[in-house]
Parts: C-alpha cells; structure tokens; sequence
C-alpha cells in the first residue's frame, strides 16, 4: 500500500499523533493488518473513514497505542519496589509524587496504589496516571478487569480490594480515588515535574531510538532529585549516565543531580 507518508501527516493534523516517532515497519504493519481487517485497500480510503466513522476511530486510536497491561506485571519487580524503593523515597518524606506514564487501562497504577498502601495509609497516596487513549482511559476509570489481569495480585490484596462480579472482578472505590487519570501524549505534551517516581513500562520498545532519547531527557527533568525512573523488563537502559541516570536496581534508574 503507497502513500503511507501522506496518511502520517493526516494522522499528526487529526490526533497529535507523530507516527515518525514509532519503529516503521513494527506501526506500518500494525496499521496495514488494522486496514485490511476492516475491508480497505489502501490509506486514503481508510482515513477518511476514521474521520466519518467514530467507533472507527476509536478502534484505530486502541490499535495503535498497543495497549497491553496486567496488575503487578513481572511481580519480582514489584517487590524491589514494594522493599526497596519505596522505603528509600520514604525516608525524608510522607507522601510521594508518583506518574504512571502511558498507564493503559489502570492495572498499573493501581498496583502502585495497592503496593504503596502497605507502607502508608491510603489517604497520603496520590498518583498521576496518564495515557495516549481516552477510550483506555475510560476503562480504567471503570475499573473492571479479568480474572487473567489481577492473577499476579497478592493474594491478601485481591481479596481485600476487588468484588467479584460475574466473570469479571471490580476494584474498590478507595483505591480508585487514589489516583487521577489525564490524556497525555509522551511526545508532545509538557510532563510533571518533582515526580519521586516515574514508572513508564512496556511502552518505550515501540518508538525509535531518537524519540527515546527525548523521552529519557524528558522524564529526567521530571524527576525530583534523587527520584526514580522504573521502566519495564525489555527497556534497559543502555549508557544511562547520557540522560543522567544512574542505575539503581536493574529496571530502575535514579537522577544524577
């Protein structure tokens, strides 16, 4: 399919959306199958079928944002967050600034929640919880999972903190209140600043190298001093000392000042 160029500059005029910024052939074939799998057989037609069609288009945002998530994913991270970095950010202060960047539908900073809620009560616990998708979004604010999601929650946790219904399992409204969801885009808009902790996971694979560059600059001047910035277990940082970062913990990296 030609013309995918000109079908970029569209999607960055309608969305905010910079495509450049993914890994090409990794977007490209994401968005030719999405094309294909709704009966078009090329980008012109395509988008002005998003610009017409809005479930259309809600399903093209959902599709391009790669939105894969689960509560405590990779639950031997967690626990270097719950006993070791938690507790360092703790020692001089009460309450924590913390962003979950690119959270998709809530299970991560609901997790964040849940873990912190066992060092400090749940009324000093505040987190930012931002994403691309406001069709994700909305479902994270609904928070409603599978059974498949909460698997790895601790057991004393899932039972004190979601009601089964039906086949599915609600998280409480305690825990929802902890946190504040937003639409961001990593990309384009400013980020917080002061943050204790940033924890941006499972997102960064997808865009080029350049964009992660700006990211890692970004996110650094995010952190407040001595904050830490928790990515996920196939985004190692390589040479972080260029963004001044230090390794702290593997998967997490502390600010140089």
């Amino acid at each position: 399919m030609r013309n995918y160029e000109k079908f970029k500059e569209k999607i960055y005029k309608k969305t905010g959306i910079n495509l450049s910024y993914y890994k090409e052939r990794q977007m490209k074939r994401r968005i030719d199958s999405l094309i294909k799998r709704n009966n078009f057989t090329n980008y012109e037609d395509y988008y002005d079928a998003i610009t017409k069609d809005k479930k259309l288009f809600e399903e093209f945002i959902n599709y391009l944002t790669i939105n894969v998530s689960e509560f405590f994913r990779n639950p031997s991270q967690w626990t270097i967050l719950q006993k070791e970095i938690f507790p360092t950010l703790l020692k001089n202060k009460k309450t924590l600034k913390i962003w979950s960047a690119a959270c998709s539908t809530g299970d991560e900073p609901y997790s964040l929640v849940m873990a912190l809620s066992e060092l400090v009560p749940l009324s000093s616990i505040k987190i930012l919880a931002t994403d691309i998708d406001k069709e994700v979004i909305n479902k994270a604010k609904n928070g409603i999972y599978s059974k498949k999601s909460i698997e790895n929650v601790p057991k004393h946790l899932a039972n004190k903190y979601f009601e089964k219904i039906g086949e599915s399992y609600k998280i409480s409204e305690e825990i929802k209140k902890c946190v504040q969801f937003k639409q961001h885009n990593l990309l384009k808009d400013p980020y917080p600043d002061k943050c204790d902790l940033i924890v941006c996971r499972n997102v960064m694979i997808y865009f080029t190298e350049e964009s992660k560059e700006i990211m890692y600059k970004k996110f650094h001047d995010a952190l407040n001093d001595d904050g830490i910035l928790f990515v996920g277990s196939t985004e190692q940082i390589i040479l972080p000392t260029r963004y001044n970062l230090d390794s702290y913990r593997t998967f997490f990296y502390k600010k140089i000042k």
